[in-house]
C-alpha cells in the first residue's frame, strides 16, 4: 500500500508547495490556480486548491484533517467548528523529494497569513488518527485540530467523516537504535510513499513511550535514509520491530462531513 505522491503535469501543480504569505502590495505573487481546481495524480488521487487564512503561527503536519467551504476556504477540521456538508481532505505535505532533508511527508510552519494550499480529496493518503481499532468502521472528528479519529463505534457529539477507511491500524517497519541517539538507522520496510508517516507514535525495544517521529531524511535518489525520534533511544538494538501508530494510510473517497454522532 502506498500514498500519492504526484500530481498531473499538464497544470504544473505541485501539491507539497504551500504559496504565501500573500501581502497585498508586497509583489509576492497571488495564487496561482483559481480555488476549488482540482488535479489529479496517481494512486487515484484528487487535490483540492484551497485558500488558507491563519490568525497565528501554525504546523501543519501530513495528514491533518481540513474542511472547506463552498467558496474553497479552509480550515483545520474540529468538531467544533465542523460544518455538516463541506467537504474535507487532508494536508499531504511541504516539500516534495529528492531531497536530503525533506521529501513528500515534511511538516511546515507557518507564519499568520493568507496561504494557498492543495488539499487532498481522492485517493491514497495520510491521515492523522488519534485511535483506530481493527475494525476501522467509523471515521470522526475530535476537539484536536487537524486530528481524526475511528474508533470501533461512534462517540457521541463528534461529527462523522463519510467516505474514508484506513489500510489497518498500525504499521511495522525494522531499525537499527544507538542508545543515546535520536536516529532510527538501517531501515526496512520503508518507503517515502508507503510510511512511516511523520508525526507517527513509535514503540519498540530502546524507544521511550511516547516517542514520536520527528523527521525524515531521504538520500539524493529519494529513499529513506533515516528517522527522526523525538527522544533518545535507551538501548543498541539491530534489526528491532518498530510499530508506529497514529498517522495511518487512508483512503479518501471525496469524505465530507455527514452528520453529528
Amino acid at each position: 500500500m502506498t500514498i500519492a505522491i504526484s500530481q498531473t503535469d499538464r497544470l504544473g501543480a505541485n501539491p507539497f508547495v504551500v504559496e504565501g504569505p500573500i501581502v497585498a502590495g508586497s509583489g509576492i505573487p497571488g495564487p496561482n490556480f483559481s480555488l476549488g481546481t482540482v488535479a489529479g495524480g496517481d494512486r487515484e488521487s484528487e487535490w483540492v486548491y484551497c485558500q488558507l487564512v491563519l490568525a497565528s503561527q501554525t504546523t501543519l503536519q501530513p495528514g491533518q484533517w481540513f474542511q472547506w467551504t463552498r467558496d474553497y476556504v479552509a480550515s483545520l477540521l474540529t468538531t467544533a467548528a465542523a460544518v455538516v456538508g463541506n467537504r474535507c481532505g487532508v494536508f499531504a505535505g511541504a516539500s516534495q523529494a529528492p531531497t536530503q532533508s525533506g521529501g513528500p511527508a515534511q511538516a511546515i510552519t507557518l507564519a499568520a497569513g493568507t496561504y494557498y494550499i492543495w488539499l487532498q480529496r481522492n485517493g491514497q493518503a495520510p491521515a492523522l488518527v488519534t485511535t483506530a481499532t481493527a475494525a476501522l468502521v467509523v471515521a470522526e472528528t475530535t476537539a484536536t485540530a487537524g486530528l481524526a479519529n475511528a474508533p470501533a463505534s461512534a462517540t457521541a457529539t463528534t461529527k462523522a467523516i463519510a467516505n474514508v477507511n484506513f489500510a489497518a491500524a498500525n504499521q511495522t517497519f525494522t531499525a537499527t537504535t544507538v542508545n543515546g541517539s535520536n536516529q532510527l538507522t538501517a531501515l526496512g520496510n520503508v518507503s517515502p510513499s508507503g510510511g512511516p508517516f511523520i508525526g507517527a507514535a513509535i514503540s519498540g525495544t530502546g524507544i521511550p513511550g511516547g516517542t514520536t517521529i520527528s523527521g525524515i531524511t531521504y538520500t539524493p535518489s529519494g529513499t529513506i535514509q533515516s528517522i527522526t525520534m523525538s527522544a533518545n533511544a535507551t538501548a543498541n538494538g539491530t534489526a528491532i520491530t518498530v510499530t508506529a501508530t497514529g498517522v495511518l494510510e487512508a483512503t479518501l473517497m471525496r469524505p465530507f462531513l455527514s452528520k453529528v454522532n
